[in-house]
């Protein structure tokens, strides 16, 4: 069995980045999280989401001798210059406080009107072997910012984040939906030939 190890203590982003990975890891595969390998928190210093990845990747192959996979993520807001971007976890002060990230960015988005709020999510994705190999792919979706939240599902900014050509916030459609399209699935899919080929298949 081939064990990989998951850089990331994010309940949902876990669910979604295993909903993503075990059909390209295929069967006979063991993805640990990074509580289940007893990692704890790994500082974010990079100024990339590519950096950021890696930083995170490497760590956890270091630690644990396993084959690593680790993704950053983030909105990137076309009149923001780009930002929140790699801050995006961390927007109103305190990492992972996602009602108050949101919040904070309706609030500074709130004279903007419909044909100007474009933003993209993005993200990077990272494999780093225990030999020090390491591959980095990145992925985008586009879209726009409603003015309010919209929906249950997700995480992050989801609520206020509608793809583009679809009327639903990214919190309004299913696991599915939104894997099918997302940011994370186009970055791992360019990753998809990496990792069958650290399962062997």
């Amino acid at each position: 069995m081939t064990t990989f190890v998951l850089a990331t203590h994010n309940e949902k982003k876990k669910r979604e980045l295993l909903a993503i990975l075990l059909p390209v890891l295929g069967e006979g595969t063991e993805v640990r999280t990074a509580a289940e390998a007893g990692l704890g928190d790994i500082p974010e210093t990079g100024v990339t989401f590519a950096e950021n990845a890696l930083i995170k990747a490497r760590a956890a192959a270091a630690a644990t001798g396993l084959t690593a996979i680790a993704d950053d993520s983030g909105i990137a807001v076309d009149v923001l210059g780009g930002a929140p971007g790699i801050f995006s976890a961390r927007w109103a002060g305190r990492h992972g406080d996602d009602r108050a990230n949101l919040e904070l960015l309706l609030s500074q988005l709130r004279d903007i009107d419909a044909a100007h709020r474009g933003a993209q999510f993005r993200c990077a994705a990272a494999v780093v072997t225990p030999d020090g190999r390491e591959f980095v792919a990145e992925g985008a979706m586009p879209g726009r910012l409603a003015t309010a939240p919209r929906g249950d599902g997700g995480f992050g900014y989801d609520p206020i984040f509608i793809p583009e050509g679809s009327e639903k916030s990214a919190a309004e459609m299913t696991p599915e939906e939104k894997n099918a399209r997302s940011h994370r699935r186009i970055a791992f899919d360019g990753l998809a030939g990496i990792l069958a080929e650290q399962t062997g298949l």
